[in-house]
């Protein structure tokens, strides 16, 4: 028996290929929005995944200002952060955060979901998310992705 037919291939940084996704955010519900992203940027969809190489997709995350959020979410779901100085803990509720800025409950639930090193933080620089429907990535063809849970439907 040739044993070395049977060695398992992983994915190395030269050979990785990497996509340009599309997703659209109207109307989806965070959680279950970032948790598929979370497994895009990581590579878990391709059959070369690899957990110690970023083999995931670039993803450019539209409409985040439409994202939904179930139950009393919008008022009762904080997000905290502490600024170093004493008693300099800060927190913002749902409406708040999304009048500051719509983009940031998608990147921080995203962030959060991958992992806390340096191959996280390098897969995590692959995502772009808008408010709107613009967009300057036309140059790298991106494609639609269709989600698998899809909340519109």
């Amino acid at each position: 028996m040739d044993t070395l037919s049977y060695k398992t291939q992983y994915a190395k940084p030269q050979t990785v290929e990497k996509k340009w996704l599309i997703i659209d955010a109207e109307g989806q519900i965070l959680g279950r929005l970032c948790s598929q992203i979370a497994s895009i940027l990581r590579g878990k969809h391709k059959p070369s995944y690899s957990p110690h190489v970023d083999c995931g997709d670039n993803v450019i995350v539209i409409n985040a200002e439409k994202i939904r959020l179930t139950g009393k979410k919008w008022v009762e779901k904080e997000h905290v952060w502490y600024t170093g100085h004493p008693g300099g803990q800060r927190s913002l509720n749902m409406i708040e955060l999304m009048r500051r800025d719509p983009r940031r409950p998608v990147e921080l639930a995203v962030k959060r979901m991958l992992p806390k090193n340096k191959l996280g933080n390098d897969m995590y620089r692959n995502l772009r998310v808008y408010a709107g429907t613009n967009h300057g990535h036309e140059a790298q063809n991106p494609e639609l992705y269709q989600l698998k849970y899809d909340s519109k439907a």
